[in-house]
């Protein structure tokens, strides 16, 4: 290693030289003023598949965005080539400002967030009556990752031909939660699909479901044309399905302005992310009651002031009990 003496020469000291070149890095960056918008449908692999207007088109995210990532539902900004034709890549730009987002970690000690869905009106919670049971936890946890990240969510519930609906509406019919009822045979011959239609309209709605329960057979049903790959058996041993849906994907309704957002099948929700705060904005026959609460009050606790709320008359006090199952599930593991 060369040492230096305290009298050295410009010339013995050695400069690396600006493997980038000589021009010098700037802050700025270009406005991309004649970007166009589209919403990206699906991602795979650093690929993002979207559309502008009326062509699908293929790009990938600017470096500039930086860890920033864009996820099904989206509206961005693209430049480059948008032509949709083969072999062409656009290149996004900006990711605009989300409505909502569908957000879930991998436990609930995870604190690593993954955004499945952005923008989406609505939330259908897929469960199937039997083959595989139904798994209330995760229901409960799909419910509060919905309200915490601003969806309304509705419940589907599938193969009522194997099991009756009663005892799983029960447990949520004090939170006045939407359902629909369909059963196998209706999957096939599209009745299913119609009274499932009557709920999408014109909303972004995603799909989510543990595997097995017939959640991408529906999503085909709806959107004939884009038809999926078909839905994988359950396993007869473990009573789980296999994974058939591996990346988040947005179709079009036909004759319709809404979407549906067929996601990958979970096995676990992770709630690390949720503000327990952010819950009690879906009972809003409740809310007010939180004024006299102390601070930072879990709704959960000696001293929330819910319950003096409810003793008053105030709200139902199966309500205050709904809440208080939802924000439990952050601390109870699925499947406990």
């Amino acid at each position: 290693m060369r040492r230096y003496g305290k009298h050295t020469d410009e010339d013995d000291i050695r400069q690396r030289p600006n493997r980038k070149g000589t021009r010098p890095r700037t802050s700025i960056r270009p406005k991309h003023e004649d970007a166009e918008e589209g919403m990206v449908l699906t991602v795979d692999r650093g690929r993002l598949t979207c559309l502008v207007d009326d062509r699908v088109v293929m790009a990938m995210k600017a470096r500039e965005l930086g860890r920033k990532a864009a996820v099904v539902g989206d509206r961005v900004s693209l430049v480059g080539d948008l032509s949709g034709e083969k072999d062409t890549l656009a290149r996004i730009v900006r990711i605009g400002e989300r409505s909502s987002v569908l957000r879930r970690t991998a436990d609930d000690d995870d604190p690593f967030e993954r955004v499945v869905v952005a923008n989406a009106d609505q939330l259908a919670i897929v469960t199937a009556l039997a083959d595989p049971e139904p798994r209330p936890r995760l229901i409960d946890r799909c419910l509060v990752a919905a309200y915490d990240g601003g969806l309304s969510p509705f419940l589907v519930l599938t193969k009522s031909d194997l099991a009756p609906p009663s005892a799983l509406l029960e447990l949520y019919g004090d939170l006045d939660i939407p359902y629909v009822v369909v059963n196998r045979e209706e999957l096939y011959d599209g009745g299913a699909a119609d009274r499932v239609r009557e709920y999408l309209g014109d909303r972004v709605t995603a799909f989510v479901g543990h595997s097995g329960v017939g959640k991408t057979t529906l999503v085909n049903a709806l959107v004939p044309e884009e038809r999926r790959r078909v839905t994988g058996h359950v396993n007869a041993v473990t009573g789980r399905g296999r994974h058939t849906t591996t990346s988040a994907l947005a179709l079009p309704l036909d004759k319709a302005d809404g979407w549906v957002i067929d996601t990958p099948g979970v096995r676990s929700f992770g709630l690390h992310h949720v503000d327990p705060a952010r819950v009690i904005h879906a009972f809003p026959d409740l809310e007010p009651g939180t004024e006299e609460c102390p601070r930072a009050c879990s709704h959960d606790e000696p001293d929330c002031a819910l319950d003096a709320w409810v003793a008053e008359g105030h709200a139902d006090p199966a309500r205050l009990l709904s809440l208080r199952r939802l924000l439990a599930t952050r601390e109870r593991r699925e499947g406990d």
